[in-house]
């Protein structure tokens, strides 16, 4: 439930709805008591909106007849830019709710002017993308407004986490910061309990409680760069070494940050220009041939032997696809 300054503005949008809304109705919508209710129509009057007391046995509030807020002033340019943000932040899971960026969207589309409405209507309906959204984990609003909170002013947290496995434990986090990445939302910073830098996800943090005192941030990577490290880093069952001729970025679009690692490595006998060591982790080896060909570059499998074969099969399977038949 929102607090008091959230509760005074749903009540202002129960009563936009029309009609007369009787004490104890809103009490109930708002989950507050009826001397509550006075309270915020209270504070309504004080801002200059016109609630009207209506007595009798159906009585309660209503807003004067013809009162309505003054429509939202934003340009086509902007209406556009911030519906179109609701729609790509939903589809690529940086909202936390889905429904809060669908009420969102509907309450801008509702004060707009009408002809920016009825435009920007038809765009949303006429819109499709080519790629399909993907899972995208939901999480507690108060949790990420508590953990990136405790970003900002360097607070401890107390969490309580599930794992991937569904067990729970207690942990004192030092946060660094919040990183959305592929639908998800994660926090990194150190935990205080084994003191080494840890990855959580927020959509499996049950509770966060901001905690007393204050630490200091460490130099070094950026949280972001925190995350994919640790990605690339993850213990699996496979470790692979290929050292590849080329330059980061021609490699990147095919094994990028959040999969392997790269550092300048020298190059094999005989060889020349530049070349980088991957390294990563897999748990399968089935899609490495493939992602290995798309590179289109020079490159020594280092490790494991079992990658080599898989590699030379790949490559005669290849050969024999293009045989005439």
């Amino acid at each position: 439930m929102p607090g008091p300054t959230g509760r005074v503005l749903t009540l202002l949008e129960l009563l936009q709805s029309g009609g007369t809304r009787t004490v104890a109705e809103l009490a109930d919508r708002l989950g507050v008591e009826g001397r509550t209710v006075r309270r915020y129509v209270d504070q309504l009057l004080d801002l200059d909106v016109p609630v009207e007391s209506v007595r009798g046995r159906y009585g309660g509030y209503r807003l004067a007849p013809g009162y309505r807020l003054p429509p939202l002033m934003l340009s086509d340019d902007e209406a556009l830019a911030v519906l179109l943000g609701l729609v790509a932040g939903r589809r690529a899971g940086l909202t936390p709710e889905h429904t809060a960026s669908e009420t969102a969207a509907a309450k801008i589309r509702r004060v707009l002017p009408k002809h920016t409405a009825c435009r920007l209507d038809a765009l949303l309906r006429s819109l499709d993308f080519t790629d399909r959204p993907g899972e995208v984990a939901t999480l507690d609003t108060g949790v990420l407004l508590t953990v990136t909170d405790a970003v900002r002013h360097r607070r401890p947290v107390s969490l309580r986490y599930s794992d991937r496995d569904g067990r729970g434990s207690e942990r004192t986090l030092h946060p660094y910061g919040v990183v959305a990445h592929s639908g998800r939302w994660y926090v990194t910073g150190r935990d205080a309990g084994i003191g080494e830098d840890r990855t959580f996800r927020l959509d499996r943090i049950a509770d966060a409680r901001t905690l007393p005192g204050t630490f200091e941030a460490p130099a070094g990577p950026a949280p972001a760069q925190r995350l994919l490290s640790g990605f690339a880093t993850a213990g699996y069952r496979h470790e692979v070494t290929v050292r590849i001729q080329g330059t980061a970025e021609q490699i990147r679009p095919h094994l990028p940050a959040g999969l392997a690692t790269l550092e300048e490595c020298e190059p094999p006998a005989g060889a020349d220009g530049p070349w980088l060591r991957a390294e990563l982790r897999a748990e399968s080896l089935d899609w490495l041939p493939a992602t290995l060909a798309a590179l289109d570059r020079p490159f020594v499998i280092d490790r494991p032997a079992e990658l080599r074969d898989r590699v030379a099969a790949f490559a005669d399977r290849l050969a024999s696809y293009a045989r005439p038949t």
